[in-house]
């Protein structure tokens, strides 16, 4: 048995190679802020397109140039080298964390990241001088005055950020000592997990902190089309608004009136799912057993509009149900019984319950799985019936998982979705049907009311953002004191 020596690393090259490491990622995050994109050569596109937008889809870029290119104003091959040169550049930063990731291994695998990182810097430094020569090219023009060129700030960072990146790889794989010849390519274990979860966790970053930066609209007197800057903040006005205003006050009880009472039925029957996941464990069929299961997990995947139009075809004034009814001589006229706010609670949870009982229930099946077998053989053997094996050993085995969705469920209790009451919501059922995320989406987004009302939306979110937390810590602590056990 062959025994490989560790090779050791001197406290410069660790120093480079952690230096080196943050720089990769900031080099990374760079490419999703708007404010520091280089590509962005003219005033029309979008000041809200990131370089990692324009990197991916030509749409972004060539969007507002339509007529530009129309009247000759700007080449084809102009937009052609922004978009090869955006596209070199997001790929230069899809390497660069490519180079992060192999950097955590072994000093093999860290002499591969400072080649990775040196080929990265002098590629990207290629693809913004594609930019720089696109912005030249606007310049150059016909009629310059119509592209409007700009000379961004992100060209000069990048042009720095790359230069930095060839410097400290280059520094990294000089102060780097030369591996022995039998070491392998290794990442330590911790590490290996660490890289398995990377991608969950960026998502989290980008779609769920990163759009809290929109907060900041709460404290401006906003308006959609116009430019977001300290002339227009107005400090805590909005949130005097909210609670000084008797129209706004009376909007919010009754929305969160609403919210509470259908959120309060999920919840309080929230057990549903985890009574139909028992009963269709215990049936001996398995042919049955699968077939109950797929079409009651079918309706999951089924969008909101396709089950309004099933509503429609059903309910409306000459759907099926009317129909039925006046061919057996039970009414005379049709009914919309859609248009009616009558029970819209109870009408809305049920559409809900169809919807999401087979999908809610798989994670009780899950854990019924993992169930010792052994305790139905001892209870079997002292005489249990089946009712007194679900009873006994089947509920109790699954309350740990059932308290888990609970406190879930009572932390989202303000965010009981909005689509489903989007597309069932009428101006006959508008007082009973209206949540919180519906009443934040017509007030701010759905052009129903003024543009202005955007900042006092985005302070409703914000305010349900905070309470939904508090909730999910309170309920927490509860579950903690109450029965010894907590999530978090």
């Amino acid at each position: 048995m062959i025994t490989v020596p560790k090779s050791e690393t001197g406290g410069s090259a660790k120093a480079l190679t952690a230096i080196l490491r943050v720089f990769l990622v900031a080099v990374c995050l760079s490419a999703f802020i708007p404010a520091v994109n280089p590509a962005r050569v003219s005033e029309l596109i979008s000041k809200n397109a990131s370089l990692f937008t324009c990197a991916i889809s030509y749409s972004a870029i060539g969007s507002e140039f339509v007529r530009a290119l129309s009247m000759g104003w700007v080449s084809q091959s102009t937009l052609a080298v922004l978009y090869i040169g955006a596209l070199v550049v997001g790929l230069v930063i899809a390497l660069s964390a490519a180079a992060f990731c192999v950097s955590l291994g072994n000093l093999k695998m860290r002499r591969l990241s400072a080649k990775l990182a040196l080929g990265a810097g002098l590629a990207g430094l290629a693809g913004t001088s594609l930019l720089l020569l696109s912005r030249g090219m606007m310049a150059g023009s016909p009629e310059p005055g119509r592209v409007q060129p700009v000379l961004p700030l992100g060209i000069g960072l990048f042009f720095a950020l790359f230069a930095l990146e060839i410097l400290l790889s280059a520094g990294v794989w000089m102060t780097l000592p030369k591996p022995v010849e039998e070491e392998r390519y290794e990442i330590a274990a911790k590490y290996r997990l660490f890289l398995m979860i990377l991608p969950f966790l960026v998502l989290v970053t980008l779609f769920a902190y990163l759009p809290l930066w929109g907060w900041r609209y709460s404290f401006f007197d906003y308006r959609s089309g116009f430019d977001l800057s300290w002339d227009t903040f107005v400090g805590f006005k909005w949130f005097r608004y909210l609670f000084s205003n008797p129209a706004t006050r009376k909007d919010i009880i009754r929305v969160l009136k609403n919210t509470f009472v259908m959120s309060g039925i999920g919840i309080a029957t929230s057990w549903f799912p985890m009574a139909f996941a028992i009963f269709l464990t215990e049936l001996r069929s398995n042919r049955s057993k699968r077939l109950v299961q797929t079409f009651t997990t079918i309706p999951n995947f089924i969008s909101w509009v396709l089950v309004y139009s099933v509503a429609f075809a059903i309910f409306s004034t000459e759907g099926f149900l009317n129909w039925m009814l006046i061919n057996l001589g039970v009414i005379t006229e049709g009914t919309n019984y859609l248009n009616s706010g009558s029970h819209i609670w109870l009408k809305m949870w049920a559409w809900g319950t169809w919807k999401g009982l087979g999908w809610g229930a798989i994670i009780y099946i899950a854990a019924i799985s993992g169930i010792d077998q052994q305790l139905y053989e001892a209870a079997m053997a002292d005489g249990a019936n089946r009712y007194r094996r679900m009873w006994h050993i089947t509920v109790p085995g699954l309350m740990s998982t059932y308290f888990v969705m609970l406190l879930l469920s009572i932390a989202n209790i303000l965010s009981n979705g909005m689509d489903q009451y989007l597309v069932f919501y009428n101006p006959a059922n508008r007082n009973t049907i209206q949540v919180l995320d519906l009443y934040v989406y017509h007030l701010g987004l759905s052009g129903q009311s003024s543009s202005n009302n955007i900042p006092l939306a985005t302070l409703i979110g914000m305010l349900k953002s905070i309470i939904s937390v508090t909730l999910l810590f309170s309920a927490n602590k509860a579950s903690k004191l109450l029965r010894g056990e907590s999530i978090v």
